[in-house]
């Protein structure tokens, strides 16, 4: 019998850092790294088991240092990447790495570990991925439809793609680009595009957004003043090349379709303080989640902006014809935007929320005290979408 009230779970130290891990599509799972200065930081591995409404979980320790950022193979169930502050000779540097858990651990468990501390294994360091030259690394996106080969850094104001090679032992630059242009020009975040062949990705510096053709290097949109103040996450809809949503200081989230960057095509105003994070649903992109330092995650229906905007799948050569036909489109009116819930179990800063790869209904958020929580689409609308 599922439920929708939520389940939470609680981390002893703080923790920003949140992923599902992607290439695992039976078991609903999702790793969160923590952020301690004083022990050894963890990546706790989090399985949900939906029909009893349980999670267990696996420790791993992660003892370079504070985990800012995780991010997992998308082909491999047992490979990760952080990016983590390390301290040399009194400066900090965010490195990042990639890491192998232990081989039990790779697939989603339905066991009841037990409780014991004694249980905690220890990451295996495939590589660094050496910025030493590069400045501070702010995130780590995998190739989205690739063999976990590639990956790209953001470290300060370069783009980094790397190739794993040796069973990802060894991580070789096969080319970068640098930003270019006066001021602090340092990159808060990325998306890989699942489009184009995977060949471009955007990323946000300051308040704007930029487009880049990996193949060449190059950028090929531009979206300035994207927000009023900074810029904090990016994400592609999956279902609908072109379209893209961006959120940051401003409060605000906004949608954009990158082949006309002059206005949003939709600007969402629901949340009061900085939004940190905005997510597509795999499946249905007319859901958006977004998680903000109010507090509190936001499940909007943005559907007049998906590929489901009449209820069904529209590709743009019919809604090409189907403004030749103004009648018959009167009567197919679009279905109306709307918030869908409002999720108060946070009493700190949402700092990330994802949807689950494996249950296209079911989503996390993650606040800065450490406090997961694990919720639903409401049931009613998902037999809206579904029927």
């Amino acid at each position: 019998m599922e439920d929708d009230a939520p389940v939470i779970y609680g981390l002893e130290f703080q923790a920003r850092a949140l992923t599902p891990q992607t290439a695992e599509t039976d078991a609903i799972r999702f790793l969160v790294g923590t952020q301690s200065l004083r022990y050894d930081n963890q990546i706790h591995i989090i399985d949900f088991d939906d029909e009893n409404n349980i999670i267990n979980k696996n420790v791993l320790l992660h003892q370079v240092g504070e985990i800012w950022h995780i991010s997992t193979s998308p082909a491999d169930k047992g490979v990760l990447a952080t990016c983590y502050n390390k301290t040399s000779d009194t400066k900090v540097m965010t490195c990042a790495a990639v890491w192998r858990m232990p081989k039990e651990l790779e697939s989603g468990s339905h066991e009841s570990p037990d409780d014991s501390s004694s249980n905690t294994q220890t990451l295996e360091l495939l590589c660094h991925l050496d910025n030493t030259a590069h400045g501070n690394m702010a995130c780590v996106m995998w190739e989205p439809m690739g063999d976990g080969k590639k990956i790209i850094s953001l470290a300060d104001n370069n783009i980094l793609l790397w190739d794993l090679q040796e069973s990802s032992a060894k991580a070789v630059l096969s080319s970068s680009a640098a930003l270019e242009g006066k001021g602090q020009l340092k990159f808060t975040s990325g998306r890989w595009s699942p489009h184009h062949n995977c060949s471009q990705i955007a990323t946000a510096n300051d308040t704007t957004v930029r487009g880049w053709d990996i193949r060449s290097m190059r950028q090929i949109y531009c979206i300035e003043n994207a927000h009023g103040q900074l810029v904090r996450d990016l994400d592609f809809n999956p279902n609908k090349q072109y379209y893209l949503a961006s959120c940051g200081d401003d409060c605000k989230v906004k949608f954009w379709d990158t082949r006309n960057v002059t206005e949003p095509v939709k600007t969402l105003e629901e949340h009061s303080h900085w939004v940190w994070n905005v997510r597509y649903n795999h499946s249905h992109d007319q859901l958006i989640l977004t998680g903000s330092s109010d507090s509190r995650v936001i499940l909007s229906n943005m559907v007049s902006i998906s590929s489901e905007p009449f209820g069904h799948m529209v590709d743009d050569d019919e809604l090409s014809d189907q403004e030749d036909q103004h009648q018959e489109e009167k009567i197919k009116e679009p279905l109306q935007d709307s918030v869908i819930a409002t999720y108060e179990e946070h009493e700190d800063s949402v700092y990330a929320v994802e949807w689950s790869s494996a249950d296209p209904w079911l989503f996390a958020s993650l606040s800065y005290d450490g406090r997961l929580v694990i919720n639903r689409v409401p049931r009613a609308l998902k037999y809206h979408i579904l029927l």
